[in-house]
């Protein structure tokens, strides 16, 4: 199968992860193994790299694309899993993990999966087609009132009550069980006015389903604490994320680590014990090049933040 997939601030990650020839990394979302090569290329026989992916098709490319690699181990798991892997894999510490957040490529492109509002499809969504929920029961089973809060709040959507009414109207008549049938659905409810500038008028919403379909954001937090946990003195966590909600969470979750305690400010000195863990590498977030931003334009949005274990 062809997994194409341009790797997004390749050499940002790269150099953000400080990688030690005999050191163990994790790439927590490997996709089409871009990122995931250039660690190998940076390890010797020493070294260690465990690639995760919760989707089939990419353990099997990254198998492909690996194969000249002795030193990779491949876990078909979400990395939200993480001690779990990590007490399979009987690790001892880890030196350095990345996570990238975005789609890939090749799940939009493939349009059987049914990410993209700009091919027809079965409502799917699902990142590991292992998992229940997909697209289709968010859209025809949820209350009205459930799916405009998953659009207000994952997709950043102004219009989220309309489309969620719409929706609704439209699913009593027939189920919706595509994505162009959503996406009409959508267009219908936004008003022409509104759908003349901006994105695509169903992009917000496409990604608050799928957001809801693989609990992306429910599992970021507690997943950055433990695998900060687990990573070796000057250990270093590289997320890159693609919307404001994920990086919120990022930015807030590293900052706690950072400087972990409760007590009162005026409070002169520590009572709750409990300590940092380590520091924030990337005060403000690294972005694109303009070079990269012309060569590849699903990086527009993305934004690298990096934390160093102590």
């Amino acid at each position: 199968m062809n997994f194409e997939h341009i790797s997004v601030l390749l050499n940002e990650c790269i150099e953000s992860l400080n990688i030690k020839k005999n050191g163990i990394y994790v790439d927590g979302t490997m996709g089409g193994a871009g990122h995931s090569s250039h660690i190998a290329k940076a390890l010797d026989n020493t070294g260690r790299l465990i690639c995760i992916d919760q989707d089939i098709n990419a353990i099997k490319t990254g198998k492909e694309r690996l194969a000249s690699f002795t030193n990779v181990t491949f876990v078909h798991n979400n990395f939200s899993n993480i001690n779990d892997i990590y007490k399979e894999l009987n690790l001892q510490g880890i030196d350095g993990v990345l996570l990238d957040l975005g789609v890939s490529s090749h799940q939009l492109d493939e349009g059987y999966r049914g990410f993209s509002y700009m091919q027809d499809a079965p409502l799917d969504m699902r990142m590991d087609i292992r998992k229940e929920l997909s697209a289709y029961t968010v859209v025809n089973t949820y209350k009205k009132e459930d799916l405009a809060r998953i659009i207000i709040e994952y997709g950043e959507e102004k219009w989220a009550k309309r489309i969620a009414e719409f929706i609704e109207a439209e699913r009593k008549i027939k189920p919706i069980e595509t994505t162009f049938e959503l996406v009409s659905v959508i267009k219908k409810a936004i008003p022409k006015g509104a759908r003349i500038d901006g994105p695509h008028p169903a992009k917000r919403t496409f990604q608050a389903i799928r957001i809801e379909v693989n609990n992306e954001l429910g599992i970021l937090k507690d997943t950055i604490i433990n695998m900060a946990n687990i990573l070796n003195p000057n250990g270093r966590l590289a997320i890159i994320t693609f919307h404001s909600l994920e990086d919120r969470i990022v930015k807030n979750t590293f900052k706690e680590l950072e400087n972990p305690c409760i007590c009162p400010r005026d409070l002169p000195i520590c009572a709750c014990g409990r300590k940092p863990l380590g520091k924030v590498i990337t005060r403000k977030p690294i972005l694109p090049t303009e070079k990269e931003l012309e060569e590849n334009h699903r990086s527009r949005s993305a934004k690298l933040r990096v934390f160093e274990r102590k």
